[in-house]
């Protein structure tokens, strides 16, 4: 038997974490598929033992109702940063607020994460510095500051 790709595997583990959370069996999915998807191509997916194609992911993302990005691991080569949720819950305060709904909404968007940590992207980064500080807006945006 082959050693399954890493990659396979981490596609393979968030694509069945996000059916699960929906609350669907493989079979649903392919009833939802209209049959595009068959059963036991799937359960090959999920266990890695099987390559999917940019355009079927694209697809398999749509039917699950969740981003393609959702099925796909991070990036290697880039940083992580890890925000506890729980602990921006208690910053108290309205920019700490701003943060929890931005946290929230991000982890909403990213439902293969099924824990309380979310892995925060550099672009996310960026959006929430622009939302806590105008200068930081104006300089993500392109814009230039005369001041």
């Amino acid at each position: 038997m082959e050693d399954v790709d890493p990659i396979n595997r981490e596609v393979g583990t968030r694509l069945r974490d996000i059916r699960k959370v929906r609350g669907w069996s493989l079979f649903d999915v392919e009833a939802a598929s209209g049959g595009e998807f068959k059963t036991s191509v799937l359960g090959a997916y999920e266990r890695g033992e099987r390559a999917l194609s940019v355009p079927r992911l694209v697809r398999l993302a749509a039917i699950l109702e969740v981003s393609p990005s959702a099925l796909l691991p991070e990036s290697v080569a880039s940083p992580l940063t890890v925000i506890d949720l729980a602990a921006a819950e208690e910053a108290g305060d309205e920019q700490g607020a701003l943060i929890d709904r931005f946290l929230t909404a991000i982890h909403t968007m990213r439902i293969g994460q099924l824990n309380s940590q979310l892995t925060v992207r550099q672009s996310d980064l960026k959006i929430l510095g622009a939302l806590l500080d105008p200068t930081v807006a104006r300089n993500v945006m392109g814009e230039v500051d005369d001041g």
